[in-house]
Order: C-alpha cells, then sequence, then structure tokens
C-alpha cells in the first residue's frame, strides 16, 4: 500500500508512483543473488530456453574475472559469472548465463552458438549494456568534484 497526502493533484500522484517504481526497481536490481539462487535461475533459464538440455554442474559468481563477465569449462559443467555483473539489470545477468549454458551445448561461438542464443529474447539488448558498461570504463574519470 502506498500512502498519498489528499492535497496531491492526479498529475503529481502519477509523478509520485513513478518515482517509487523507479526506486524499487533500482533497489531489486541491486540485490545480489547467491550462489544457490544463481543455479536455480540457470535451471530455470536452461529449461525455458534449451528444453533443459544445459545442465551445468555448477554455477557461481567469481572475483578473478575483470575482462569477461563469465566463463564455462564444459567437460566439467562449471559457469562462472564474474561479480562485476552483480547490480546489473536482471535481464543482462540473465543474458550471460544464458550465453554461458549454451557453451554447454556448443563450446565455441561458431554459427550454431548463435542460433541457440536467439531463443533469448533481449540478447542484442544485454550485448548492447554490456558493451556501454566496458565503453564508459574506457573513459578517463573526472576527479568528483569538491564543495567550496
Amino acid at each position: 500500500m502506498v500512502l498519498i497526502p489528499a492535497r496531491m493533484s492526479e498529475a503529481e500522484e502519477q509523478r509520485w508512483v513513478n518515482v517509487m517504481l523507479d526506486k524499487l526497481a533500482a533497489q531489486e536490481s541491486k540485490r545480489v543473488l547467491g550462489d544457490a539462487e544463481l543455479s536455480e535461475r540457470a535451471e530455470r533459464l536452461s529449461e525455458q530456453y534449451f528444453g533443459g538440455r544445459a545442465r551445468p554442474a555448477s554455477v557461481r559468481w567469481v572475483t578473478n574475472q575483470n575482462t569477461r563477465w563469465g566463463s564455462c569449462t564444459p567437460s566439467e559443467g562449471s559457469i562462472r559469472l564474474s561479480h562485476r555483473l552483480q547490480g546489473m539489470p536482471e535481464y543482462v545477468v540473465d543474458y550471460v548465463l544464458v550465453h554461458e549454458l549454451a557453451h554447454l551445448l556448443v563450446p565455441g561461438h561458431g554459427p550454431n552458438f548463435w542460433q541457440l542464443l536467439e531463443a533469448y529474447p533481449r540478447t542484442e539488448r544485454a550485448r548492447g549494456y554490456l558493451e556501454g558498461v566496458v565503453a564508459a570504463d574506457r573513459l578517463p574519470h573526472l576527479p568528483a568534484a569538491r564543495d567550496e
């Protein structure tokens, strides 16, 4: 339930509701999944996009991947996601999971691999988001403004 002062106009009320929905969405996107939740999510995505054929033995967050978003070792069935994904929108994390799950079915990045990824509807959007993050990281960072 949301309480809104009676003096608010309909337009102010709608603006306030939109602001609060944006705040809730931002909080949700920052919630960090644990490894167990990440594994459950991978299982659901495998079922949804690959008919359950991609079955990882382990799925976990790692802190030693600073140039990759994720990695997969098909022979072991292990998937590792970079901790840098934590706090990114769900569809981006899901894309990286789907990408790594696809590697359990097709090890390389050939046409068969990319054909599998066509099943995930937000592939291009997620790739664009990640490319934007990489590009922003390459920009020179200005020192923070100081209050005088």
